[in-house]
């Protein structure tokens, strides 16, 4: 698989570990063990920022049931789809203010962490790749099963940014750097 979010590797230091960080995640969002499986419904980041000018990585799909599902036949869901792509640091205190917002009924100025993120519906089984390239142009682009996707690309971001995903009920996403 392409080169992961990170490039690790070399010179004796350990390279920032490729797992999704519970420090970084909703409390919502359960992850597995070897901190790469996740399920729940919520934004997870993984623990270490996109550095090099261009990036890939995969999320597997399980459908586990419950939630929307492309599978059965709606497929513009788009409330129920997960998110791919990738966030701004996030921390605990983010989510609190978050939830606090959702308990009021209150919009926490538009910002959920997703604005660097794109709705992908998914089927059991599909792969959604990321691929980041911080050159001249930032750009994101996403693809399904290996096809682009064309009409969700972001173009134009700054800053240090965190691959992420934000999981939907019914749905186990295991990331592949």
């Amino acid at each position: 698989r392409g080169g992961g979010a990170n490039g690790g590797g070399g010179g004796g230091k350990m390279a920032p570990s490729l797992t999704v960080s519970r420090r970084m995640s909703a409390q919502s969002v359960a992850i597995d063990g070897e901190m790469v499986r996740v399920s729940g419904n919520g934004l997870a980041l993984v623990g270490c920022s996109i550095e090099q000018d261009a990036s890939y990585w995969e999320w597997q799909i399980e459908r586990t049931g419950g939630g929307g599902s492309a599978d059965d036949g709606d497929d513009d869901d788009e409330a129920n789809a997960p998110k791919f792509g990738v966030a701004t640091k996030k921390d605990q205190k983010f989510y609190r203010a978050l939830q606090a917002a959702e308990i009021d009924d209150n919009e926490m100025s538009g910002d959920d962490g997703t604005a660097l993120m794109r709705s992908v519906s998914v089927r059991d089984g599909d792969t959604v790749g990321v691929a980041v390239q911080q050159s001249d142009l930032p750009m994101i682009q996403f693809l399904l099963n290996g096809e682009p996707l064309h009409d969700i690309a972001i173009n134009r971001f700054r800053g240090a940014v965190f691959p992420a995903i934000y999981v939907r009920e019914g749905i186990k996403a295991e990331a592949v750097f």
